[in-house]
């Protein structure tokens, strides 16, 4: 029977005081009782001598210091897994909110995870395809990968978040691949939008989701990517899948972050998030990989939104240093038409090398990718020389860049939410545009390559 404690000092916000205090553990669950026999759930923060600082799960209203209760359970956070979690839609604790059966879970596994061995890690070197060639094309992902996606403030990253979890899918294999979304501090319109988007593709079959609200508690927004990652942890590991985890939105996670360490009265760090953002950002994002001896692996794809379109601000530039490369989103491409409005240039994923060539996607993969790339930066700059100068100073090879650059945003890159493209309709594409600049100048591309390529219409 667990000890009760009618000792609880003061009530601030989402943190309680309880002292005097037996035998309780950091990160351990505990129920607190009104008197009127309600039941809410809490976690111990901080452990003082025989004082508990304790952080609410639900509201703080109502609570009595008095005549109110509280019992520490002996046990952390957990999550029960099962197979039968594929297809479901639970909240940011776990709990289903599809309307379903319980789950009955085969196991119960802590949500804080068990970090990898980093002499246990194997490289990432297998290729998925997203079906979104901007990605696929120019800026793959990599099986094993941790590849964040940067946005910004009213621009479509849930539209190209739901087209990625729709999509996504290890080609030449029948290995077993599902995927688990996870959604923080999202309006009931969202939520319903990505729930909506799945099923209407058959999608949610293969797909768990943690749907956490905007009116839901800060800390539920902090367990809820940690619920997503224990399930793909499970399926990955103890089930052998390839598992895609894709959170968005890590701003929200982290404003939520910021909150509960105002309520503790912390020192702030850069932009009042606390300083040990890096290392709890890490925590999340070092469970993506794969492992020597299992079959199965997790790919993450995290989504932030910049505060005020700023690369340096904390979030981003802390997920930047923690990740294999970032896609940014941009405003112009936006503005002009172009979905998804992926800005290449300055997208990056670093491991992209290792997953394309021969035997993986095609052999002309990366020398097209680095004369698209080349191509494209030519093409722009050749554009803003036309807006200050006038068209009538450039060059006729400047005219045809610049026309390259308007086909290749409107063809390649813009491509709409609904289009599922293979790789090789990818690659063809790019060899379609490449045809509208002279053989000559594509000078980052082998001889034999071209004569197998470009020369064939």
């Amino acid at each position: 029977m667990a000890k009760e404690y009618r000792t609880i000092q003061e009530v601030a916000g989402p943190l309680m005081l309880v002292k005097g205090v037996e035998n309780v553990k950091y990160n351990e669950l505990g129920e607190i009782e009104l008197a009127n026999g309600e039941i809410r759930r809490c976690k111990v923060l901080e452990i003082d001598g025989s004082n508990a600082l304790v952080q609410l799960f639900e509201s703080s209203t109502g609570i009595n210091l008095s005549n109110s209760k509280v019992r520490f359970l002996g046990r952390v956070m957990e999550l029960g897994v099962s197979e039968d979690m594929l297809g479901r839609v639970f909240d940011g604790l776990g709990r289903t909110i599809d309307g379903g059966p319980e789950i009955i879970p085969e196991a119960r596994m802590d949500i804080n995870g068990l970090p990898m061995n980093p002499a246990a890690r194997v490289y990432p070197a297998e290729f998925i395809q997203t079906g979104v060639s901007a990605i696929d094309g120019l800026n793959t992902l990599v099986r094993g990968q941790k590849l964040p996606i940067f946005s910004a403030s009213g621009l479509p990253h849930n539209r190209l978040a739901a087209q990625i979890a729709r999509q996504a899918k290890v080609v030449g294999t029948d290995e077993p691949f599902a995927v688990v979304f996870a959604a923080m501090g999202i309006t009931f319109e969202e939520a319903n939008f990505f729930q909506e988007s799945f099923r209407e593709t058959g999608a949610l079959d293969r797909t768990v989701l943690f749907i956490n609200l905007a009116n839901d508690p800060a800390v539920e927004r902090i367990s809820t990517p940690r619920m997503a990652l224990t399930a793909a942890e499970y399926l990955a590991f103890e089930k052998g899948m390839h598992v895609l985890v894709i959170l968005t939105d890590i701003t929200n996670y982290a404003d939520a972050l910021r909150e509960i360490s105002a309520a503790r009265k912390e020192v702030p760090g850069r932009r009042g998030y606390p300083g040990y953002m890096y290392t709890d950002l890490a925590q999340m994002y070092e469970r993506a990989g794969r492992q020597k001896g299992k079959d199965g692996s997790i790919t993450m794809i995290p989504i932030l939104t910049m505060p005020e379109d700023d690369k340096t601000h904390p979030i981003p530039d802390l997920t930047g240093y923690i990740t294999e490369g970032q896609v940014i989103l941009s405003r112009e491409l936006y503005r002009k038409g172009v979905t998804p409005p992926i800005d290449v240039l300055p997208s990056l994923s670093r491991l992209k090398d290792k997953g394309i060539g021969e035997g993986k996607t095609r052999a002309d993969h990366a020398a097209t990718m680095n004369q698209l790339f080349a191509a494209y930066a030519r093409g722009k700059d050749a554009k803003e020389l036309m807006v200050i100068l006038g068209e009538a100073a450039l060059t006729d090879i400047d005219l045809i860049y610049a026309k390259f650059a308007d086909e290749f945003e409107s063809r390649y890159i813009s491509q709409g939410y609904n289009t599922d493209r293979s790789i090789q309709e990818t690659l063809d594409l790019g060899w379609e545009l490449l045809r509208i600049l002279p053989r000559s100048e594509l000078k980052r591309i082998p001889d034999a390559m071209l004569d197998q390529y470009y020369d064939k219409k």
